[in-house]
């Protein structure tokens, strides 16, 4: 079938599917949050069929329906602005297994980014292995990059200044850094504002 399929290609001079199919990183199309279409590279990712992730909620893809939540809206400015985004954000496999994905978008609805969209997915478990977080230190780590302070993270998790404060300083403890900004290092070298 693939030599067909490659052989089609070829004589008739259309790529653009066999492209899709078998680009060596993971590529999915998404019309309001839903995986409409994805690779074999995407879906070998988090150790689904491409039948299996066909229109279903992105959501199942994430470590919890919070985190959904917490991530889902961002970079839609950045979509209308410039129609351009990106971040690296840790997500799920089939087995809940965690790992850091590096994740792009282009909208084909720029003034509903999230409408119809496509979307790249890199695996950077080789380069950054996934250290083992809590919820609450996961969403306190996005608020951190999204550059809160603690009394606004407090804010937007409705808890004390104080429990964000002892949460950031867990984490400081266990990246073995000093600031926020070693923090981010620790993750991977990339500033804050791309982390989520």
């Amino acid at each position: 079938m693939v030599e067909i399929l490659t052989d089609d290609s070829y004589s008739n001079g259309e790529f653009a599917e066999l492209a899709f199919t078998y680009a060596p990183i993971g590529l999915v199309v998404t019309e309001m949050r839903v995986i409409r279409d994805c690779n074999i590279a995407f879906a070998q990712m988090f150790c689904y069929t491409r039948d299996e992730l066909r229109n279903q909620m992105f959501s199942i893809l994430y470590p919890s329906a919070e985190e959904f939540k917490n991530i889902r809206d961002r970079g839609v400015k950045q979509l209308r602005e410039n129609n351009s985004y990106w971040d690296e954000r840790i997500m799920a496999r089939k087995d809940a297994c965690l790992f850091w994905c590096r994740v792009r978008g282009h909208s084909f609805t720029p003034d509903d980014p999230l409408a119809r969209a496509v979307w790249s997915f890199a695996d950077l478990s080789s380069e950054r292995p996934y250290n083992k977080l809590t919820r609450r230190e996961r969403e306190i780590l996005s608020h951190l990059s999204e550059g809160l302070t603690s009394k606004e993270i407090a804010i937007q998790l409705d808890i004390s200044y104080r429990t964000v404060e002892v949460y950031r300083a867990k984490l400081l403890r266990k990246f073995n850094v000093s600031n926020t900004s070693g923090l981010f290092h620790s993750l991977g070298g990339i500033d804050g504002e791309h982390v989520v």
